[in-house]
């Protein structure tokens, strides 16, 4: 399974429809972190994720295509992927409120490195959660 938190920070995105190439990733053992913040009206402390995931070639030269996954209510505004990364930019809509969202990564070979940015409107008020992302392949699996 391709690494959602490395490629688009897991939950919000849709189908790519373009072929591209596959990332400039390495296969082997990959540690991956996130670090989300939040910023509104109601304190949400920050989140630290970390994992380690083997990633094959074979997942690597799949990944053009399954790197973002169809989500109902969101409609992708602009794409842009190669072999050195991804830019999107989408928004979504839901019972209650709207999220624009605006993510990259950039892929260097044995590390990876990117954010995410999306801006809410919610039943709770604006709020921002921004995702800063960041890998390193530790070796062979």
């Amino acid at each position: 399974m391709l690494p959602r938190v490395l490629l688009v920070s897991a939950a919000l995105a849709l189908p790519l429809a373009a072929q591209a190439e596959a990332p400039d990733l390495l296969p082997g053992q990959w540690e991956f972190t996130s670090t989300t913040t939040v910023e509104g009206d109601m304190p949400i402390p920050d989140q630290h994720e970390t994992h380690q995931e083997c990633l094959t070639q074979a997942e690597l030269d799949e990944a053009p295509m399954t790197m973002i996954e169809e989500e109902e209510g969101c409609e992708l505004l602009e794409q842009n992927i190669s072999a050195s990364g991804m830019d999107y930019r989408m928004r979504c809509a839901g019972e209650g409120g709207e999220a624009s969202i605006v993510g990259s990564m950039s892929y260097l070979q044995d590390r990876a490195e990117g954010s995410m940015r999306v801006e809410m409107t919610t039943p709770m008020g604006e709020m921002v959660m921004n995702t800063e992302i960041q890998a390193e392949r530790l070796g062979d699996c």
